[in-house]
């Protein structure tokens, strides 16, 4: 198993290899969010060349239930119980042969169920780690879209991959086009394979051109009007701070094996340049595309083979590509990311903790723009304390983090 935990030679669970004739069997954790919807998307394209095992969501029952009637998976799983009361019921009603379970300790089952090899990681937050840690453990194939795994546990996550012989698969679209920019052969040593550095790139967000004071009187309805991608709402508030990208450095960190300083971040306005890899005899090689998740999907879910997402080509007659800094004066959140990288130990979970709990009130208008990212910096100087070794100490850590930070916003919003 190379470092990076990418292009394992191994076997899958099923003794399938990719490529092969049979179906490839998922389960989709977060099925009813965006990335799971483009999921299962491009999966009705592939008649016959995936079979769906589990179905996961929070609260959104009716578009379980739709998915249900449409996919006919054999599990569906609700993380919240009056969820999945309602989705019982709905299931009964319309005689589905589905199976519904709900909790965290169901998340995991389903993921390491041993009639699935191919997991979709794409619950959003820290809640979406347990489960997909205990599919690396079981050795699945994980299409890894759920950042947070790797921000919060990155050590423990990937030598979960390298001792089961899991393959790991990057959904981000940055992620994806540094994988794609790669030699097929990469091994983690950026010196053997010619690479100096991996540049992500950021939309900018909404606030992009906006004054420091214009971002401060920012609103929730304006800091999720991306003007490029359709997100979630954390996600896209994330996107706005400049966050997401952080979030990013530190998974890109892990996932390739990079120091720091080899990790760039630059500006592209038009979110067509997905990112880059810049190589040692001055090449710079880019994946480029139309801004639309179904690409990194198709590619993972069909990975080495390339498969039809329903994407429209890229046109790029009468476009113009720039390319500008991060200003980390207006958007500290990039460079706050950047500390926590450095720092190690538990500081990338306090940092993604903190931030999960201030977009929170953020948006339920408790607090302003600017206090997200004054309450990370002040969990991040209360709380890194050093090294954690397992995954409960990484949890306790997410947990203090959460307190020190609605404490933090409760006293300065009083």
């Amino acid at each position: 198993m190379n470092p990076s935990g990418m292009h394992s030679s191994g076997k899958n669970p099923d003794g399938m290899k990719p490529g092969g004739n049979r179906a490839r069997v998922l389960t989709v954790l977060g099925a009813t969010g965006t990335i799971g919807v483009n999921t299962l998307d491009v999966v009705s394209r592939h008649p016959g060349r995936f079979e769906i095992f589990a179905l996961t969501g929070a609260t959104q029952v009716e578009r379980m239930v739709e998915q249900c009637r449409v996919h006919r998976p054999r599990v569906a799983v609700m993380s919240e119980p009056a969820a999945a009361k309602a989705l019982r019921a709905r299931i009964a009603e319309e005689k589905l042969p589905v199976t519904v379970l709900e909790g965290a300790d169901a998340l995991t089952e389903v993921a390491t169920a041993p009639e699935v090899d191919t997991v979709m990681a794409a619950i959003v937050g820290a809640a979406g780690l347990p489960a997909t840690l205990a599919a690396a453990q079981a050795g699945k194939r994980i299409l890894l879209a759920n950042k947070e795994t790797l921000v919060v546990s990155g050590q423990l996550f990937m030598d979960a991959i390298a001792a089961s012989g899991a393959e790991l698969l990057p959904i981000d679209s940055e992620h994806n086009a540094i994988f794609q920019s790669l030699p097929r052969d990469f091994k983690g040593d950026f010196q053997h394979a010619g690479v100096n550095a991996l540049w992500l790139t950021a939309s900018g967000g909404p606030f992009r051109t906006w004054s420091a004071e214009a971002i401060a009187a920012a609103t929730p309805a304006q800091a999720v009007a991306h003007p490029n991608w359709v997100m979630g709402k954390k996600i896209s508030v994330d996107s706005a701070s400049l966050m997401n990208k952080g979030l990013e450095v530190i998974e890109a960190r892990w996932l390739f094996n990079a120091r720091p300083e080899q990790i760039k971040v630059v500006v592209h306005p038009q979110s067509i340049v997905h990112s880059m890899v810049e190589y040692a005899d001055g090449s710079v090689i880019a994946q480029m595309g139309t801004p639309d998740m179904r690409t990194p999907i198709a590619y993972a879910l069909g990975f080495p083979e390339r498969i039809e997402a329903g994407v429209s080509a890229l046109e790029l007659m009468g476009k113009q590509l720039t390319f500008e800094a991060p200003d980390a004066a207006r958007f500290p959140c990039l460079q706050l990311a950047f500390d926590a990288l450095h720092s190690g130990g538990n500081a990338s979970a306090l940092l993604n903790a903190a931030n999960e709990v201030a977009v929170a009130r953020f948006l339920d208008g408790s607090i302003s723009f600017n206090a997200i990212a004054a309450s990370i910096a002040h969990t991040l100087d209360k709380l890194a304390d050093g090294a954690v070794q397992t995954l409960d100490e990484l949890l306790d850590a997410d947990c203090r983090a959460r307190t020190v930070t609605e404490t933090y916003l409760g006293r300065i919003n009083a």
